[in-house]
């Protein structure tokens, strides 16, 4: 650990207000299981808080909202990282784990706007997104909307929508509600409409895998369905070697002892796409996601991919102008 435990532990995270929210509500979860324990909190600016004028899709991967985070946890600067679940790359650095996933926040994808469903919003409407997942899947369902790529924290989003003359914007429930913005929502998505980011909803927290001391402390943390849900969504997610370059889009949940897991994968016009589900016992969590991703690869999956990819290298797209 960076501190001596009896000084207490220090925890890493970006600057916005929604991680801070969130690294002070892992912080509250530690106090309130170990009384004496000290937890401070250091903002550390990532390389995608830096680029705000270029699209992720763009620039890199979702890599670009940790790296300095992962790198400061590496380098015994801090003891544990706080992430949204769904900026984490499937793919971690050696020496670093996943040591606790919470609970899920609702997973659903929230449109922020004039409007009171999908079909509400009118023939031709501007709607505001950075994400290429929001985009294929809107794209599908209504290839007459406008996508404009816009980038920041909520509130920008939020005030982007007047202006630059849009409809509305999409934003994940559950940022809105922790940031108790839910009387901006107009309505939520369906999953028949909108498929969440793998990982949407749950905080998860990164530590150093070594470190035994922390893992025990933050064990109050990890919530088991979350996790294994978590678990297929980036199995499914790695097997695809998605991230922000990629429309995916998953979401798995349990009931008993059983995990359904359902995916999109789709071209970033929208014109093309695979949907499939899967269902296992819970325990196999990542099989289920590797197993659903070869079946999606298998059925049409492998075109798509090599029709995005394609599009990225050449830079000419007119998707990220």
């Amino acid at each position: 650990m960076s501190t001596d435990r009896a000084r207490g532990v220090v925890i890493g995270t970006r600057g916005s207000e929604l991680a801070m929210f969130q690294a002070r509500q892992v912080a509250w979860t530690l106090q309130r299981n170990s009384i004496d324990l000290s937890v401070k909190i250091r903002k550390i600016t990532t390389s995608g808080d830096k680029i705000l004028d270029s699209p992720l899709a763009r620039i890199g991967d979702k890599g670009l909202f940790v790296k300095e985070i992962e790198t400061a946890l590496l380098e015994g600067e801090i003891d544990l990282a706080v992430h949204s679940a769904k900026d984490l790359p499937t793919v971690l650095p050696d020496g670093l784990i996943v040591g606790a996933y919470g609970s899920r926040e609702d997973p659903r994808d929230v449109f922020v706007g004039s409007g009171r469903s999908l079909r509400g919003i009118p023939a031709g409407g501007r709607v505001g997104t950075s994400s290429l997942r929001r985009r294929s899947q809107l794209l599908s369902l209504r290839p007459d909307l406008e996508i404009v790529d816009i980038r920041g924290n909520v509130d920008t989003r939020i005030r982007k929508i007047a202006e630059q003359g849009l409809n509305g914007t999409i934003l994940a429930a559950a940022g809105v509600k922790r940031l108790q913005k839910e009387d901006q929502i107009a309505f939520h998505f369906s999953f028949d409409e909108l498929l969440p980011a793998v990982g949407q909803g749950v905080i998860a927290v990164e530590v150093r895998r070594d470190d035994n001391p922390v893992h025990q402390l933050i064990g109050v943390h990890n919530d088991e369905d979350a996790a294994a849900c978590v678990r297929a969504e980036r199995a499914l997610m790695r097997w695809l070697e998605g991230g922000c370059q990629v429309p995916i889009g998953a979401h798995a949940r349990t009931q008993g002892g059983a995990l359904l897991l359902t995916a999109f994968l789709g071209s970033l016009d929208g014109a093309s796409a695979v949907r499939d589900s899967i269902e296992g016992p819970v325990r196999e969590a990542e099989r289920l996601g590797e197993a659903l991703a070869e079946r999606m690869h298998g059925s049409g999956g492998a075109e798509i991919l090599a029709a995005v990819r394609e599009a990225h290298d050449g830079e000419g797209s007119g998707y990220w102008t």
